[in-house]
């Protein structure tokens, strides 16, 4: 069984951050984040709080988001709003932004983080079960960016933060339901920032990798064989550009835009949008790719300049 690489303890907030962001970066923003109440949503509520944002987290489970939301405003200082949603069920999210924005009057970022995953080969999949995971992930993507669009971006401007995966980019056994709605995401993603970008809204999705201490990596971590320990693997904290105990990681340097919610939420890379960026972890060294770039915004496409991240791949 391939083992997750240390990390602080699961849906628990990071005993120490060390960052290179402007600590200020986010403040006096909310964010609303579905799946926030556990894994990769959970910290990246915590990090945009650490830097001045307020949140709104929504889950199905409301015992849990309820427990997350005071960890995390007990450990930031700032506001943190838990709801019950279900981002299949419209009705459900257009009451729920209705009750962030009368909490915060605004809401400047989405962060579509909810997921449905596991383990199945194709030939056994029902009709059902790939409804299922197409519905959390792509409808409920949609969902909630139409919704806010109707109730505030169109007016106001924003950002969305789609968390999609590498599934969508290159084929695995037993995920086709998962790949193919994480695939449809990153294409909404593109369509968007190229109709919404005019009215300031920017758009952008993160493909992180196998993340450790994530409900999808309890689920869908299995024997992988002698090669395991060379598994690809990160960790929540990596997705905002830090590392616990360690510091900055390689990929974010000061004066560039880290490929991170925070920048895709602001900071120096905001002119871009349209853009994936893949998130990989191979020998514990992480390395990030961008997949498509565009401005719609200034008619041209650009590509921006990256940092050269240090990777060795295993020996053959």
């Amino acid at each position: 069984m391939a083992q997750p690489p240390p990390d602080v303890s699961e849906d628990e907030c990071l005993p120490e951050y060390r960052h290179l962001f402007c600590p200020d970066l986010l403040r006096d923003k909310v964010a609303f984040i579905t799946g926030g109440g556990s894994g990769i949503g959970f910290r990246i509520a915590e990090i945009f709080m650490r830097h001045g944002c307020h949140t709104v987290i929504a889950s199905r489970s409301f015992p849990r988001v309820s427990k997350a939301a005071r960890k995390l405003a007990a450990a930031t200082g700032q506001r943190c709003l838990p709801l019950s949603l279900d981002v299949r069920a419209f009705p459900a999210i257009t009451a729920a932004v209705d009750q962030a924005l009368k909490e915060f009057g605004k809401i400047d970022i989405l962060v579509n983080c909810a997921a449905g995953n596991f383990l199945c080969p194709a030939s056994a999949l029902s009709f059902n079960a790939f409804k299922t995971v197409m519905d959390i992930d792509s409808l409920g993507t949609f969902n909630m960016s139409r919704v806010l669009y109707e109730k505030f971006f169109r007016d106001h401007g924003g950002v969305i933060v789609n968390i999609t995966a590498t599934l969508g980019t290159r084929g695995q056994v037993l995920q086709v339901h998962a790949g193919s709605a994480k695939a449809a995401v990153d294409a909404m993603t593109r369509h968007l920032a190229v109709e919404w970008g005019p009215q300031n809204i920017r758009i952008n999705s993160l493909a992180p990798g196998p993340i450790s201490g994530t409900e999808g990596f309890r689920r869908l971590g299995k024997p992988l064989g002698p090669h395991a320990p060379q598994c690809l693997r990160g960790f929540p904290s990596q997705l905002a550009g830090t590392h616990p105990g360690e510091g900055p990681v390689p990929w974010a340097p000061r004066k560039r835009p880290s490929p991170s919610p925070g920048w895709g939420a602001g900071g120096p890379g905001s002119p871009i949008m349209g853009l994936s960026l893949m998130f990989l972890q191979v020998a514990t060294r992480p390395v990030s790719a961008p997949r498509f770039w565009t401005s719609p915004c200034r008619g041209w496409a650009t590509r921006p300049r990256w940092p050269t991240a240090r990777c060795t791949w295993p020996a053959p």
